[in-house]
């Protein structure tokens, strides 16, 4: 992860443009704190929190995916709710994840991240593509730290530009 370490937002918007290879797989974390890497212990930059997902192959783009916690809270096209420690339970469903996949592209891509109290709206390229309702409270992450990804993994590029943050 490549860390921003000026704040550790809790309500705020996150707007930035990505481009990655077709092999890549990397994320955008937020609500996010630094956490010991058991698989690389010198690793210091590995991270636990809510991320917006996105890989060159497009299965996951959109997603949000607690790295190192509950896994897959939000998946695209869907409306979710987190209670407790069960599953997430989808509420709503908006759209078809393999239609809204077809968002991303080879080429840069737009990202805003709408985050407010326990709502998690991820948008790429203008259509929403998950919003997660985290009430679990003693297990969801009010604020922390914003990170950008790069996966272990095959070799990729990934790229960031235009970043925007918005809090309050």
């Amino acid at each position: 992860f490549i860390i921003w370490t000026a704040g550790r937002p809790q309500d705020f918007e996150l707007k930035l443009d990505y481009r990655i290879t077709a092999t890549g797989n990397s994320g955008i974390n937020y609500r996010s704190a630094r956490v010991p890497d058991p698989v690389t212990p010198d690793n210091k930059f590995a991270m636990r929190g809510y991320q917006f997902d996105l890989d060159g192959a497009r299965r996951y783009v959109g997603n949000n995916y607690e790295e190192k916690g509950r896994l897959f809270v939000g998946v695209r096209g869907q409306i979710t709710r987190i209670v407790g420690t069960r599953p997430p339970v989808v509420l709503s469903t908006f759209g078809e994840a393999a239609e809204l996949g077809t968002t991303a592209t080879d080429d840069w891509n737009a990202v805003h991240l709408i985050i407010r109290r326990n709502t998690l709206m991820h948008v790429l390229n203008g259509r929403l593509m998950s919003v997660t309702i985290d009430d679990d409270a003693a297990n969801r992450p009010a604020n922390g730290s914003i990170g950008m990804q790069v996966h272990v993994g095959p070799p990729m590029k990934v790229e960031y530009r235009n970043i925007r943050l918005k809090t309050w």
